[in-house]
């Protein structure tokens, strides 16, 4: 008998955006690997019957709100009778809103995913953490740890994964077409210094036929222009806020990978353990080193062509989401598989 998964998350599904979210691929991948699925997008819910939007969502939002969404939450959780419950965006619940889900679904195993730096940043999603059963996190050290040390039983390392659907090479407009870009913001609300990622950054975005989607005056892109524009470029940076955390990478990088673009990624402790240096990307450590690799591929086409093409291969076999989907219920259900970046706590 398939089991039945109930998937909680902001799938965005107001927005562009959503074609774009890790959580779309998560549902996507369980379906295809023979579960049944319920999603519930919780902030959607609470939009719908919050008179408050933008900056006041959150701040102005009555209680009644809460406690009609959480009611709403627990009444398909009791008419789905899950085998397993998958939070994967914490933001807007409670533990009061776990509490319901454990009540609702008793026998359910319990998992919560943060694809967020600095866990500590976010003290509410401690709070929740300790109620549920296994914390799935995109990063490993320090970040993973944070977690088991508020006394979560297991924490389990999962990195970013891809959908071969619409995550490859196009050919693309030539309004595409630049050197090198990055996608993002350049500097964090939350981490507002303005160091080395910052200046390298807006020094791309100052070149000639280079481009800073989502910063320095130019929009982010969504939906299939963001791959588009990846598709575009000859390099693609991928550089974090913080790169001194195992295997921590945004889903920025597997984004790129995906697509066939040939990426200049700041080096993060264990990054070996997910793609090689040379095979599948070029790894830097200063931004000095940054541009001279980019000079140098630049004039050699044939070199970055063959790295971004066995990058597009690696990331769609080892990293799609059917696939990974497999690998986290694997970790979630048994406490183990067999992956080389496995770490489990």
């Amino acid at each position: 008998m398939n089991k039945r998964v109930f998937v909680i998350s902001d799938f965005k599904d107001e927005s562009s955006k959503s074609i774009n979210t890790q959580p779309r691929m998560f549902v996507k991948g369980l379906i295809r690997s023979g579960y049944d699925v319920q999603r519930f997008s919780y902030r959607n819910i609470l939009t719908q019957f919050n008179p408050f939007s933008g900056k006041h969502f959150r701040r102005f939002m009555p209680k009644f709100v809460k406690r009609h969404t959480d009611k709403l939450l627990v009444e398909q959780l009791k008419a789905y009778y899950p085998d397993a419950v998958l939070i994967l965006s914490m933001k807007y619940l409670t533990p009061d809103t776990v509490r319901a889900i454990r009540a609702a679904a008793p026998s359910a195993v319990l998992a919560g995913r943060d694809e967020d730096a600095c866990p500590e940043d976010h003290p509410e999603r401690f709070e929740i953490a300790r109620l549920l059963d296994v914390q799935l996190n995109t990063s490993a050290g320090r970040f993973l740890q944070a977690y088991k040390n508020i006394g979560v039983p297991r924490c389990i390392f999962l990195p970013n994964f891809c959908d071969p659907d619409i995550q490859h090479h196009y050919d693309v407009q030539p309004k595409w077409k630049k050197e090198i870009i990055f996608t993002g913001r350049a500097t964090h609300t939350r981490l507002a210094e303005k160091g080395d990622r910052h200046n390298l950054i807006e020094i791309i975005a100052g070149k000639p036929n280079c481009c800073v989607y989502g910063s320095f005056g130019t929009p982010r892109v969504f939906g299939l222009d963001y791959y588009y524009a990846i598709c575009g470029a000859k390099i693609a940076l991928s550089t974090n806020y913080v790169n001194d955390v195992p295997l921590y990478h945004s889903d920025r990088l597997i984004n790129y990978l995906s697509c066939g673009a040939f990426v200049l990624a700041r080096r993060v402790p264990q990054t070996e353990l997910l793609y090689h240096d040379q095979k599948h990307l070029r790894y830097f450590d200063t931004e000095e080193e940054f541009f001279e690799l980019a000079d140098w591929y630049l004039k050699h086409d044939d070199e970055r062509q063959k790295i971004a093409a066995a990058a597009m291969e690696h990331a769609h076999r080892q990293y799609n989401c059917t696939r990974m989907v497999k690998v986290a219920m694997e970790l979630i259900e048994k406490g183990d598989a067999d992956v080389p970046w496995k770490v489990i706590l």
